[in-house]
């Protein structure tokens, strides 16, 4: 669904060039970037080898690198429409924008009258411990996409915009289950659940205690980076070896171990990179589970110093 979501921002922003920029079409992306698995969301994308796959690409997504605001710069021209990311980049490996760089591309969208779209298929709906991601930045999007936190599990997309961006006419968008009923109120459900009183402090709080649990396991196993916002966090081993970790999990997951109860997602979006996605609702003795039995998966594996030295 946040392919679909996508999608439409994507039409929406060139319908939008075609009435007030003279036809430019052109969305600049980013490197590493993940929008989704249709043609135009997979061109869009900058993951690595699906430039490769189902060829010939959509073409209009000149890629920029994330948090180098140069290199979108030198990508402005005529033909630019819009600048699309995700606040924090989830497939490459949890990679936050910095606010200073959300920030110029506000200002570079405001100086060349473009317009700035906020994937927050991700990182919307609490994932980052406020409503919406970009609300940690400072900046303000002309168009956002939202799609697996706003269903809690059931499939739903949507596509938001400011008025000024706003151009649809009836008929422009639609899909065979647009505006399901079932779903909507799965989404009503979702946004009540989240906006009550405390969640999303209680979000941030247990989001700041799984940073600070995985950057001490870091430290005494001496592995590489934990970084992440929210409750959307990364892992970097040092060595690719995160596939075996996951898969490890998963296997004490299925038997019953530590972990078993943690309602953590764990898995590997790069060979050294382990990303974590607990629920929302995760508490800190849960989280504690989690890092003790990711700590016995590095202990069976030999990641790290700790399994060396006892």
């Amino acid at each position: 669904m946040g392919s679909e979501a996508n999608e439409g921002a994507i039409k929406l922003a060139r319908k939008w060039g075609q009435l007030h920029r003279g036809g430019a079409h052109e969305i600049i992306t980013f490197r590493d970037a993940f929008h989704g698995r249709t043609l135009a969301t997979m061109s869009a994308s900058g993951k690595p080898g699906w430039d490769r796959m189902f060829k010939p690409q959509v073409a209009g997504f000149p890629k920029a690198l994330l948090n180098d605001l140069d290199s979108v710069q030198a990508l402005i021209g005529t033909d630019t429409v819009a600048i699309m990311l995700e606040p924090v980049q989830g497939e490459s490996g949890v990679h936050p924008a910095t606010p200073t760089f959300l920030q110029g591309l506000r200002d570079l969208c405001d100086r060349h009258g473009l317009l700035l779209i906020s994937d927050e298929v991700q990182t919307g709906i609490g994932r980052l411990g406020r409503l919406f991601g970009y609300q940690h930045f400072g900046v303000t999007p002309d168009i956002m996409t939202l799609a697996k936190g706003l269903g809690g599990g059931v499939p739903i997309g949507a596509l938001m915009a400011r008025q000024q961006a706003c151009v649809f006419e009836h008929g422009d968008q639609g899909g065979t289950f647009n505006g399901n009923p079932l779903m909507c109120a799965v989404g009503l459900s979702v946004m009540q659940a989240v906006m009550a009183n405390g969640f999303l402090a209680e979000v941030r709080a247990t989001g700041d205690y799984l940073g600070k649990r995985l950057q001490a396991l870091s430290a005494q196993y001496g592995l590489g980076e934990a970084r992440g916002v929210g409750l959307l966090r990364a892992l970097d081993l040092g060595q690719p070896l995160a596939v075996g970790v996951a898969a490890h999990a998963r296997e004490q997951l299925m038997l019953g171990g530590a972990a078993s109860n943690t309602g953590l997602l764990l898995n590997a979006p790069r060979p050294s990179v382990l990303r974590f996605m607990p629920a929302l609702n995760v508490t800190r003795v849960e989280v504690d589970l989690m890092i003790e039995g990711l700590a016995g998966s590095l202990n069976v594996l030999g990641i790290g110093t700790e399994a060396t030295s006892t």
